[in-house]
């Protein structure tokens, strides 16, 4: 089932649909997918990484991840189903809703983000099941652009998209203020450890599924968000060795807690790291 209660579609081209086409090509055009993943494989992932989480902006990074939104009483009750976040585009997103839901009890949310050119819904149809089996609720957010703003601006009009869905989430289901967690493919998985970091007091934990770096933030990580990280050992997209085998020892080094697997295979998310994750995100 797909509800008419979305985020009007003057709210969504208000939160920078526009903009981030824009912007994009003002910012961001030097730096294309190719040019990154080249920067990647020569090693700047690991001077993204060293330097993100002490606050010092690199060439992808800068802006703020922060967001305002937070769980409360829900003002309007949804029955189980799946919600589109706006009317017009399944690619903003969509509110997964288990069978298992009533609204008398709150629930644990995971909050997805997709990889570069996927869209909402690759993560809504990778996700849904679990959520359907595991007994969470799923908000799979989608990108104002191909890839999310900081990858090619910086942290903006993707975090006043994402605050105002998360608080149309938050207006409708009864979500658990203690078990919020964030994360994401690729592209998304490096954006879920960015948001991870910059709001630990909202998502206690994060998961990242073959993530290329921490983006650079403007403003200081805040919270201690938990870490599940996972990636192939034979990924060329985004090789493992100036990846994750960078981004880890950062973060353990900053004094997080950060569970990390690796898995003989490309960039993908095998089935059985997924469901390790979901054991981590609801034990």
């Amino acid at each position: 089932m797909v509800a008419a209660e979305t985020l009007s579609a003057r709210e969504g081209r208000r939160v920078g649909v526009a903009q981030s086409r824009r912007e994009g090509r003002r910012v961001g055009a030097a730096q294309s997918r190719r040019e990154f993943l080249a920067l990647l494989a020569g090693g700047t992932a690991a001077a993204a990484c060293a330097n993100s989480i002490a606050g010092v902006r690199d060439s992808a990074g800068g802006g703020s991840p922060r967001l305002a939104s937070r769980p409360g009483t829900p003002t309007q009750t949804l029955t189980p189903g799946t919600y589109q976040i706006t009317a017009s585009n399944p690619n903003d997103g969509s509110l997964v809703v288990p069978s298992s839901y009533s609204a008398s009890r709150s629930m644990p949310l995971l909050v997805s983000f997709h990889g570069a050119g996927q869209g909402a819904v690759s993560m809504l149809s990778a996700m849904s099941p679990y959520a359907e089996s595991r007994g969470f609720l799923l908000l799979a957010i989608g990108a104002r652009g191909l890839t999310w703003d900081v990858f090619t601006y910086k942290y903006s009009y993707d975090i006043t998209f994402i605050d105002s869905a998360l608080a149309w989430a938050f207006a409708r289901c009864n979500v658990d203020a203690a078990r919020v967690t964030v994360n994401g493919f690729s592209d998304g998985a490096s954006y879920a450890l960015g948001l991870g970091l910059g709001n630990g007091d909202l998502f206690s934990r994060a998961i990242a599924w073959s993530p290329g770096f921490l983006p650079g933030s403007d403003t200081s990580p805040v919270g201690k968000a938990r870490f599940f990280v996972s990636h192939g050992k034979q990924d060329t997209v985004l090789p493992i060795d100036s990846a994750s085998r960078v981004i880890v020892p950062s973060l353990t080094s900053s004094g997080y807690d950060v569970t990390y697997v690796e898995f003989d295979g490309g960039h993908q998310m095998p089935a059985a790291v997924v469901n390790q994750a979901m054991d981590w995100m609801l034990a």
